[in-house]
């Protein structure tokens, strides 16, 4: 059997650390920055990243980063593509986000600080509890409590049509969500940052998620 080629879409920066994860559940990565949508491919990734413009959920600017437009409108059209197709998609952490807004969803431009203590720090990841809906393909994975890793600033407010969350922080910031019927999985922490050469022993290890991506490819 071939591999499942996944297309991945993510910033000019960091990109490998998809890459190496996607290889390694037995994937085949064709990654770039802004890329064309390739239908030839098996599944999507949308990558981790900057803000996302608030525009695209209606709103004005209350707190969001300078957005990069050019990577909004190629994911944009990525998702629109390979959701009309059916195709599996994976987002992580701004490709979450991504998936939220576009299926109609908002987002919270910038968390309160009594949040932001446990999900941004300039000195790298957060490592804090998630608790996972019974029942989902998060807890599936990782049982009903699991540590992950946080580096954001912004959190999924309003859901977009048909999502739900499936795994949550300490202070109720969505951690995951699915589309019940579709094979979609959003995650706001950094898998990709919890497995292979960056496996670490404090948090869960991130190569189950990537190894559902694969596995929905082939068929579930």
């Amino acid at each position: 059997m071939s591999k499942p080629r996944i297309q991945v879409s993510g910033g000019q920066k960091l990109i490998e650390n998809y890459i190496a994860a996607v290889n390694s559940a037995g994937g085949e990565a064709v990654a770039a920055y802004c890329p064309q949508p390739d239908l030839s491919c098996d599944g999507l990734l949308l990558c981790g990243g900057g803000d996302i413009e608030c525009t695209l959920y209606g709103q004005e600017d209350r707190g969001s980063q300078p957005p990069d437009r050019d990577r909004d409108k190629a994911e944009i059209d990525l998702f629109q593509k390979f959701y009309q197709a059916g195709k599996p998609i994976l987002g992580i952490c701004r490709g979450m986000q991504m998936i939220n807004i576009l299926l109609g969803g908002t987002m919270i431009q910038d968390m309160p600080a009594q949040q932001q203590i446990f999900h941004a720090s300039s000195q790298g990841d957060m490592i804090h509890p998630a608790r996972t809906l019974e029942g989902s393909a998060l807890c599936q994975m990782y049982g009903p409590l699991f540590h992950v890793n946080s580096h954001h600033h912004q959190a999924v407010d309003q859901l977009g049509k048909g999502l739900r969350i499936t795994a949550w922080s300490e202070s109720g910031v969505p951690e995951g969500l699915d589309l019940p019927g579709y094979p979609l999985l959003g995650v706001q922490f950094h898998p990709e940052r919890m497995t292979c050469s960056f496996r670490r022993p404090d948090t869960a290890d991130g190569a189950p998620i990537f190894s559902w991506l694969i596995a929905q490819c082939q068929g579930g």
